[in-house]
Parts: structure tokens; sequence; C-alpha cells
């Protein structure tokens, strides 16, 4: 659920990383124009209640448009398989919405975008209303491979009154996050919980936070792996170290991490901005459960701060992780409606768009030539939650959104920069980091599991050539 967690918007690309695929969508019929054809639209999304919210906004476009839209809601999880067949099958989408960064250089390298079309839309609506962040992400050189629309930010989350009550800094460097977690550990508070289980997506992404902020780099400027580079033995090492001797026993992951900080039993944790709702009390599902939270249901939100960027020792400067998620035009799509609906998407829908979940999508596109913070301020103010709505800074001060806001300026990720996203999104299936992470999280060497993850990554970027 990309709505609740950091993880699975990376999970589905391993299907299709191997292979190219040459399926197209289908070309008008009898005569008909683009709008009469009508579009297929597929959104990476199935909680009904967003669902519901998306097909409102299409509604919208459809009135205002006259082009027919289908909406097709595809579970995260079943989004490589349902590309491959329908891509096989010649019966892609025209526009997918939600993508990851790894899913659109996935598709790129297949050959599955309309590349010119996407870039039109961007020329359209300015490429200076956007992050520019967000277009260097999703660009492969001059060719623009989707639309950026929206980000979420992960962070590490602290327990602000632990902090001030022993007189910690706050905890933005390996460190201060060890100085924190020894001070803080007990019998009864993890000083630190953080995910460590095998072959799970959110594992990686946990630890790629922490390894960025120490200049550890999946591939060099040459495209050589280097996962097992000294930048890279440090983190793993430093990682290890975190979990062996100030967190809790077993296999962490999204929904146990979650719950241990929400229990009252950690007093620092990694996670995506997508918590900042449930952590102030509006899903019912997920409420913080610690012994003040009875009373007060928002006391984790009111007295949690955030770090986004992280440094390490081998690092001139500190690095921030999150995901850009975008909109992307297919090959042999109707490009004239689908241009048509995302720029609508990105501009009359937009308020209502990013309104369906703002603790997690924040505004990649700033706002128009004539209003260029038109997005970005309204983003602060939109009601968040599920079960009850209410705008985050009811909760969180300013300094905490603000550092939220500015993720999609600021975001790093691994290979992307050095032009193998396309070895990002094949390495979803292996997993060779997070099983590393397990590793040295339960007592093995960090040199000899940083060997093996970048022998597993080697193995698989051959398998790309």
């Amino acid at each position: 659920m990309k709505s609740r967690s950091i993880a699975v918007t990376m999970m589905a690309v391993s299907a299709v990383a191997a292979v190219t695929l040459a399926g197209c969508t289908s070309e008008p019929e009898n005569g008909e124009t683009s709008e009469e054809q009508g579009i297929t639209f597929w959104v990476q999304e199935d909680l009904p209640d967003r669902v519901e919210a998306t097909e409102a906004i299409v509604a919208d476009f459809e009135e205002k448009s006259g082009i027919d839209v289908e909406v097709v809601s595809v579970a995260e999880d079943q989004f490589a398989q349902l590309i491959t067949s329908s891509a096989a099958a010649g019966d892609l989408p025209d526009v997918i919405g939600g993508i990851s960064l790894p899913q659109v250089r996935t598709l790129s390298a297949s050959e599955l975008i309309d590349t010119e079309a996407v870039s039109a839309v961007v020329e359209d609506l300015d490429p200076s209303t956007f992050s520019d962040k967000a277009l260097e992400l999703t660009a492969d050189g001059d060719a623009q491979l989707a639309v950026p629309s929206e980000s979420w930010l992960q962070m590490l989350l602290y327990r602000t009154d632990l902090f001030e009550a022993a007189g910690l800094d706050a905890p933005d460097s390996y460190d201060k996050i060890l100085e924190a977690a020894e001070a803080l550990n007990s019998s009864d508070l993890a000083g630190f919980v953080g995910a460590t289980a095998p072959g799970d997506a959110f594992t990686e992404q946990t630890f790629e936070q922490i390894a960025l902020g120490n200049d550890c780099q999946l591939v060099d400027e040459d495209a050589e792996i280097t996962l097992d580079s000294e930048q890279c033995v440090e983190s793993f090492d430093f990682y290890g170290d975190l979990i062996s001797n100030y967190s809790v026993p077993g296999a962490q992951d999204v929904d146990t991490t979650r719950a241990t900080y929400f229990g009252g039993q950690a007093a620092m944790f990694i996670w995506s901005s997508f918590v900042l709702d449930e952590m102030a009390g509006l899903r019912n599902d997920a409420k913080p459960t610690c012994p003040e939270c009875a009373e007060n249901p928002a006391f984790l939100a009111e007295n949690t701060g955030v770090v986004t960027s992280i440094a390490g020792p081998d690092s001139d400067e500190p690095a921030q992780f999150g995901e850009i998620t975008s909109w992307t035009i297919t090959d042999g799509a109707n490009a004239t409606g689908s241009q048509e609906f995302i720029k609508f998407m990105m501009s009359d829908g937009y308020e209502d768009w990013i309104a369906i979940a703002p603790e997690g999508k924040v505004p990649a596109r700033f706002g128009t030539p004539d209003e260029p913070t038109r997005y970005s301020d309204v983003w602060a103010t939109l009601p968040a939650g599920v079960d009850t709505k209410a705008p985050l800074s009811d909760f969180y001060s300013a300094e905490v959104l603000d550092a939220v806001a500015a993720g999609p300026a600021n975001i790093a990720r691994w290979g992307i920069p050095q032009g193998q996203g396309d070895l990002l999104g094949a390495l979803q299936g292996e997993q060779p980091v997070a099983n590393a992470v397990n590793e040295v999280t339960q007592g093995a060497e960090a040199e000899q599991a940083a060997t093996t993850a970048a022998e597993t990554a080697r193995a698989v970027q051959e398998s790309l050539q």
C-alpha cells in the first residue's frame, strides 16, 4: 500500500526489468478522433476511498473536455505482471499515474514510453513551475520520461520530549543517532527501531537513506557497482551496530516499526511522510497506542521531531531519500487525449489530486507561471487523514511541515544520477541490499555482507547488458 508505506511503490518493477517489450495501445478506429476514442488510465491505487476520489476528479475532466476516461485501479504488487501481459498483448493503457522512479526507468528501458508526448506536456505546463530535482530525476538526458507529480519524503522521526529531557541534540548524524540510541535505550524503550526484514524493499529504502548520508552509492560515475566501498561498509557496520545493540528483537518491517514507535516503545524510527496523519490519530486502523495517547491521541505528533537529511563520517554533506511519483504516456497511446488529461490533473485537478493524501503527496509542481507558489501554499492547508480529517498544521510545527514540503527539491537516489535507473528497478527482485542489512543486524561482518550485496548487484547489472 503506497498510502501506508514507503516500500511498495518499488516492489512492482522487478518482473519487467530484464525484458524488452514491444506492445502498444491500439490506434483510433473507424475514423474516430482522439477525443471520441477516449483513453484508458491506470492508477496505482486500490484503497476504495482514494479510488473514489480519483474517479470524481476524472469525471470533472470528462465533463469539461468531452474525452472519455476508463479508470482502472491497479494494485501495486500486481503492476509489473499486468504491464508485462498488457504490453505483450498490445493493449497498454494510455496513461499511467502514480508510478515510482524505478518503474519509470523500467518502462523506459522496455521502450514503452512516448517521450515526445510527455515532454510536450511539461513544456505546455512550463518547466519553471516544477521542482528542478523532480524534472532531473524523471528525465534521461534530453528525454523527459514522465511528468513529476508529487513526492513523499523519508524521515528519521524522534521523540522530542525524551531528547530534551536527556539533553540530546537532534539525531542528524551517525554519531548523534548512536549517542541518542545508547542514552535512551532501556528495558522499556528501544533507542531506535528500523527495518531489517530480508527481501523487503522497505528495508532497502531505509538503508539507502542511511547510506546516502555517508556517500555510499550503488554505482560510481562509470556505472561500476560500489556497494562494497569503504563508505558502504561503514554504513552497513553503523546500521548493524544500531539494530544489534539498541533496537527490538526479530525481523522488523513497515508495520512493526510503526507499531513500536506508536506504542511508545521506541525513541526513534525511520518511516515516510505518509505516517504523519496516522501519528496525529486521524486513521482508526493505525492509531498511536502509547500510554499518553489514551488521553491525547495527538501526543506523539506533538512530541515528534523529524530529520530529513542524515550525515555520515565519510561524506561532505548530508543526504535525504524520498520518492517522486509521476504520470507517463505509453508508446502508441492516444497522445492527444492523454496529454490533455495529464495537463488537467496537473492544473485544474491538481489540488483535488494532492488532497487525496497530502501527507504523501507533496507537490512537485509548485505553482503556475502567474502564481508560482500556488500549490505549495495550499498543500499545508489541505485536510489529511482518513476517518478524521484535519490539516497537518493543526498538529505539527511549521518547522516540521517546511522540512516535508522541501522534499522534492532535495531528494537523492541511488543509480539514477549515474544513468543506472534501470538497474535500480531490476534489483528490486533480488533485494541484495535488504538481505545484507538483515545479515549485519544478525551479527554478520559488514565487509562480507557488503561484498555479497555487490556481487549480486554486478550479476544483475550484467544480465541487463
